[in-house]
């Protein structure tokens, strides 16, 4: 029998979701995902500007941990060194390093700093001992090729929100990682993308919100939330062919075999 709460989002942005739809109080919020069946959140950082912020917001919720890292297209005026984050990541709640990663999608010109900065995180993941939390977008080649060279797979972690390829998930799977599904995989255009989910192992799939980025349908357009994991985990059991409690079994133990219990 299914108990309450064992779902977890494994990726999202809990300082930026909007409060208003929860008379302003972030607890509401928190009460909210609770009642639909969340039982964790994974809050990630994506620039060390807003990171104390971050941890404020959350460090007094048990079912709440943090991520450390600068995502791939944030423009830091000071590029974070494995050092910075290795310090960071000393944090009690803090339980891997990341975004990072490679995104061409959204970035022009000599991207070496992209590069660089992908390489300080996963130098800081071996230091601190934690899971990388990777993005990639339309720079498959070079997030792998950089990812053996600084031999992440010492590391472990996971592909997030992945919308690449089979060919690309395979190569991650084989060094070791997770692969985690966002709400885009509900989408009509998405077809590609679910033929992966039936491929990976399932003591390798996570699914996440993203909140408030990339809400599922039926709420595509809004601003997403973590209780949306719930149609995340909809899809992954119709995709596979499996029940939603298998889905929330299996992906609640995969995120915990991965970052550990709170």
């Amino acid at each position: 029998m299914l108990e309450l709460n064992l779902l977890v989002d494994s990726h999202c942005h809990l300082d930026r979701l909007p409060l208003e739809p929860f008379s302003d109080q972030f607890e509401n919020l928190l009460n909210s995902a609770k009642a639909s069946g969340v039982e964790h959140i994974l809050c990630v950082s994506i620039d060390l500007e807003s990171y104390p912020a971050m941890l404020a917001l959350v460090e007094p919720y048990d079912e709440i941990s943090v991520s450390v890292g600068v995502h791939p297209n944030d423009k830091e005026r000071i590029e974070p060194t494995a050092e910075q984050l290795v310090e960071l990541a000393q944090h009690p709640k803090n339980v891997a390093i990341g975004e990072t990663g490679l995104d061409y999608f959204r970035s022009e010109g000599d991207l070496n700093w992209q590069r660089q900065r992908f390489r300080e995180h996963i130098r800081a993941a071996h230091e601190s001992k934690k899971p990388l939390i990777i993005h990639t977008r339309a720079a498959q080649q070079d997030t792998i090729q950089i990812m053996r060279e600084e031999r992440a797979n010492e590391a472990g972690g996971v592909m997030h929100c992945f919308t690449e390829d089979w060919t690309m998930a395979k190569q991650a799977l084989d060094l070791g990682f997770y692969i985690s599904f966002s709400g885009i995989i509900t989408f009509k255009n998405a077809a590609d993308l679910r033929e992966v989910v039936k491929q990976v192992p399932e003591e390798r799939i996570l699914i996440e919100t993203d909140a408030p980025y990339l809400a599922p349908v039926p709420h595509r357009g809004k601003s997403n939330l973590p209780e949306y994991v719930n149609h995340v985990a909809d899809c992954v059991a119709e995709v596979r062919g499996i029940s939603k409690e298998r889905v929330a079994e299996i992906t609640t133990r995969n995120y915990y075999n991965l970052f550990g219990r709170p």
